[in-house]
């Protein structure tokens, strides 16, 4: 199991832009903070030795640990902690995740734990055929 602590991230709606005018009107684009955040994320991967687990099937527990008591709503910050983690190449993509948690914990800290582990067949599983194990 990989556990990562990773910094709080922005919000979806400050994680991308959409200019209206010149040459770039109309794409969306990665907004400073979404690059910012997405190079910390990069940063913690390296700092805290993370393994990669390549393109394993992946069940992705996030522990949110809020800054403040200010209410929030915990599916606005999965996108940003998946795509930074997919840019630091803990993973190749993140439509390897098969199993996804996010919770609210009582610890405090304006962070996120995020623990990673591999996904397998369930132990006393028997598979008819070949072909069906390699599904798994």
């Amino acid at each position: 199991m990989v556990v990562i602590e990773l910094p709080w991230p922005p919000s979806v709606n400050t994680m991308w832009r959409t200019p209206r005018t010149g040459p770039l009107a109309g794409r969306t684009m990665l907004s400073k903070e979404g690059r910012d955040y997405r190079k910390a994320v990069e940063q913690a991967v390296m700092l805290q030795c993370v393994p990669k687990v390549g393109d394993a099937k992946v069940a992705v527990d996030i522990e949110v640990r809020m800054p403040d008591k200010r209410r929030r709503d915990l599916d606005n910050l999965p996108k940003a902690v998946l795509d930074g983690l997919t840019h630091a190449a803990l993973w190749h993509d993140d439509s390897q995740i098969d199993d996804l948690r996010v919770w609210r914990s009582d610890r405090m800290g304006g962070c996120l734990v995020v623990k990673v582990r591999e996904l397998s067949l369930p132990q006393g599983c028997l598979v008819e055929d070949e072909a069906d194990a390699d599904a798994f």
